[in-house]
């Protein structure tokens, strides 16, 4: 896992992707349809449901991207809490390492303030 920006001390932001083995999409999303729940009766994210996204890469194969935000240390306990350990088993069959990349990643972000120029 990835450290996150604040180490720990407040609530960050993670976009997690997950590259899905072929024929397996279906079968994925009925796991991750357990994921934010899980997290969320564990305490260990905020209110606001994860935002989920597909796409598929140049391999012609689908990925998805599940956004949400962890609560203070939520990522850490979630690797020592065994039903969310069991959701990530679950989800972790239908995953692989493609073009270079791990089958799974989970960068934490913050966000940034922005002025926008003018148009």
């Amino acid at each position: 896992m990835t450290r996150g920006l604040s180490g720990g001390n407040k609530p960050e932001v993670v976009i997690c992707t997950y590259r899905i083995k072929k024929g397996h999409d279906a079968a994925f999303l009925k796991q991750l349809a357990r994921h934010w729940p899980t997290l969320k009766r564990q305490g260990l994210v905020t209110g606001k449901a994860s935002t989920v996204y597909r796409g598929v890469d140049e391999s012609k194969n689908s990925f998805f991207v599940e956004i949400f935000t962890w609560k203070a240390r939520g990522a850490q306990n979630a690797h020592k809490d065994p039903a969310v350990m069991q959701v990530w088993e679950g989800m972790g069959v239908h995953m692989e390492k493609r073009l270079g990349r791990p089958e799974m990643e989970f960068p934490h972000v913050e966000a940034v303030r922005m002025r926008f120029a003018k148009a």
